[in-house]
Parts: structure tokens; C-alpha cells; sequence
């Protein structure tokens, strides 16, 4: 599956729809960006029933501040509408590999209940 390009109307969607969803913040005056593309887009061909996203920051501005990304190039994964993983920098083709086996290999059971008890915590501070 080939990378898809997403903006701030489809950012959520895409998420709430797919089960697995890596998320590529990008720029193409960003070198480092511009030389981990091949490998964004070589582990998008290798991982079937994972969404890889793009979102241009220069383009998508409101989406990066809403996402709070003060570097780039910033891969995010999300499971399940959950973020379970974000850093800033390039990462290699094995460094990619091991997130993405992370990110599947994950208890989400035990990500869900874990959210629940957070957002408990926080109601009860209240």
C-alpha cells in the first residue's frame, strides 16, 4: 500500500477508520524529511493493513500546531485511535521496522485500560 497524503478535514477519519495508522509530519524543505521518504514509502509497500500517512506541515500548518510538532520530521502511530507512539527524526528502515512490530504487537487491552484510569484520574482532579 502506498502512502497517502492526508489534511486537517481528513486527519480524523483516517484514525477513527483504520486500525493501524503511521503518521509521517513532513516539509520539503527539510532534508532529513526529503531523505526518510524512500523508506517511509518502502515500509508502506511491506506492511499490508497499515495506513502510512503524510501531512505536509507548510501545507497543513493548523494540523501540526494541533499536533504540537515543534520538529520534523515527527512519525506517529496510532492504534486503535490511540497514539502509542511519537518522536521527532529520521529514523532508518530497521528503526521503522521495530516500530511498526511494536505498534502490532501491542496489548491494547491493556493501552485501553490504561487511557480509561487517565482520563479517570483526571475527571476525579476535578
Amino acid at each position: 500500500m502506498a502512502t497517502v497524503d492526508i489534511t486537517t478535514e481528513t486527519f480524523g477519519p483516517t484514525i477513527e477508520g483504520n486500525d493501524i495508522v503511521i503518521v509521517d509530519f513532513w516539509a520539503s524543505w527539510c532534508q532529513p524529511c526529503v531523505r526518510f521518504a524512500p523508506t517511509y514509502e518502502a515500509a508502506s509497500e511491506k506492511h499490508d493493513g497499515i495506513v502510512f500517512a503524510k501531512v505536509d506541515t507548510e501545507a497543513e500548518q493548523q494540523l501540526a500546531a494541533e499536533a504540537n510538532i515543534t520538529s520534523i520530521p515527527t512519525l506517529m502511530a496510532f492504534r486503535e485511535k490511540v497514539l502509542v507512539f511519537a518522536q521527532p527524526g529520521a529514523l532508518n528502515g530497521t528503526q521503522l521496522d521495530e516500530v511498526i512490530t511494536a505498534v502490532k504487537a501491542l496489548d491494547m487491552s491493556e493501552v485501553h485500560a490504561a487511557v480509561a484510569a487517565k482520563q479517570a484520574e483526571g475527571s476525579a482532579a476535578e
